[in-house]
């Protein structure tokens, strides 16, 4: 039986281009098959769907048509960020640019573990994340595979930088994924400070911090700057003038909102970032590119010490005497993808003033959509975008209705809209990451709720 073609070799190079073509056909066939942002059916139909396509998953001879069979299934069965009608989540459509620089990563799959595997790419790195760090007023930066890993990378620093403990004090409004990092690290049971507004509330963090301090031994403070319900930021120059004069470590959880550095227009809402001991960076959102893109950038680069460990097998002592770099304090994983690729090839295109640009065209249709909301007698608006998600609700609707409405959108696969709780309310939530929405998409989405809910 002859190998099949390897992807970097001479042969796999020329194989890859008829492979490449069959992915873009499936793709745009299923995209055709699916007809909108979402399959239509739910859960059970989906999965029938995609069972009846797959068939036998190991069959005992392979099918040579399996790559344009499978890739259109999972183009009709996907949720397409790039539809201007699905808005629910952080879920960002990737440039295309970013996407052809990861097939170029994939196909040569470089692995950040050890210098050997990967020259070009350990460099490229070093480079990228201390440039992104330097932009959010930080002194170097690890990859990460997003928020989730930041934060408990975060967590994890503090810990260690304070001697093995360290006490968690966060917003109601913070990440989810913070109360589970002091779990996993084994931290005592985070402090959790009022957030009524949806921003963490300044009098209630003094107080705490004032009751705690001396009394529960080291403290983080978690901040947020863009909650994932509503895209608010706290006031972080409050909240870093508060822990500096507790002794109190900040982190910033800025996976949603970091990408507001990019904009001249908007980057003043992130002052007060560059007063934070750590802040998680997440470029699978307001960045455009694929997943997974996220960093922790860190004041001290000195915190990252902490992570260094030694293998024989990738960094002995005498390579590292004889100059050959070591890798193995840039992570908590082992073998990791050259993920930042994708991100410098989308900097060096696009620069500061195309992802700005990008940045700023989100958030004016967000602000659109906010507007067309407040001018309908049908729906009430919760507040104006601070970045680019806008909750909104049916005028009148009690919270059942408004869930069921969300759910028949999902089912019949005409809209992708998300759900926030805020105080004793349920809106509907669209967040917009899609810079070549127009305001004829965002009238449409708004119609279809209305007639929904009608």
């Amino acid at each position: 039986m002859r190998t099949p073609p390897l992807a970097s070799a001479p042969e796999g190079l020329l194989a890859l281009r008829p492979l490449v073509d069959t992915v873009l056909d499936a793709l745009d066939s299923g995209r055709r098959a699916r007809g909108g942002p979402l399959p239509a059916g739910g859960p059970g139909a989906v999965a029938a769907r995609l069972r009846d396509a797959v068939g036998e998953i190991l069959p005992e001879h392979g099918d040579p048509e399996a790559l344009r069979t499978l890739v259109h299934a999972l183009a009709e069965g996907a949720a397409d960020p790039a539809d201007p009608l699905c808005a629910a989540h952080l879920h960002c459509p990737p440039l295309a640019v970013a996407t052809a620089a990861d097939l170029a990563a994939t196909a040569l799959n470089p692995s950040l573990d050890s210098w050997d595997q990967a020259p070009a790419a350990s460099v490229l790195e070093t480079l990228v994340t201390r440039r992104l760090a330097h932009e959010a007023g930080l002194a170097d930066a690890v990859v990460t595979t997003g928020g989730t890993e930041s934060n408990h990378l975060a967590l994890l620093l503090a810990r260690e930088a304070h001697g093995g403990t360290v006490h968690l004090v966060h917003g109601a409004n913070a990440h989810h994924s913070l109360p589970r990092a002091a779990w996993l690290l084994g931290l005592p049971g985070p402090v959790v400070v009022p957030a009524p507004t949806g921003t963490l509330d300044l009098a209630a963090l003094h107080a705490t911090l004032t009751d705690l301090t001396g009394r529960r031994g080291p403290l983080l403070v978690a901040a947020t700057a863009g909650t994932t319900d509503a895209g608010l930021i706290d006031p972080l120059p409050e909240i870093a003038a508060l822990c500096a004069a507790h002794g109190a470590r900040l982190h910033v959880d800025a996976a949603h909102g970091g990408g507001l550095l990019f904009s001249p227009r908007h980057r003043d809402k992130l002052t007060g970032l560059e007063a934070a001991d750590t802040v998680t960076l997440d470029l699978h959102k307001l960045g455009w590119q694929p997943v997974a893109a996220g960093l922790l950038a860190v004041r001290r680069p000195q915190d990252l010490d902490v992570l260094h460990q030694r293998a024989d097998y990738l960094n002995p002592d005498d390579d590292t005497e004889a100059g050959l770099p070591d890798l193995l304090g840039r992570s908590l994983r082992t073998t990791r993808r050259p993920d930042i690729f994708k991100v410098a090839v989308t900097l060096r295109t696009l620069g500061r003033t195309g992802l700005g640009a990008l940045v700023d065209q989100v958030c004016a249709r967000a602000r659109e959509f906010a507007g067309l909301v407040r001018d309908h007698p049908g729906f009430e608006l919760h507040d104006r975008p601070t970045i680019s998600t806008v909750l909104f609700r049916p005028a009148d609707a009690p919270d059942h209705a408004v869930a069921a409405a969300r759910r028949r959108l999902l089912t019949e696969g005409r809209a992708v809209l998300g759900r926030a709780r805020l105080g004793d309310r349920l809106w509907l939530k669209a967040t917009f990451l899609n810079p070549d929405a127009q305001p004829d998409d965002l009238a449409a989405l708004l119609k279809l709720v209305e007639g929904t809910t009608c």
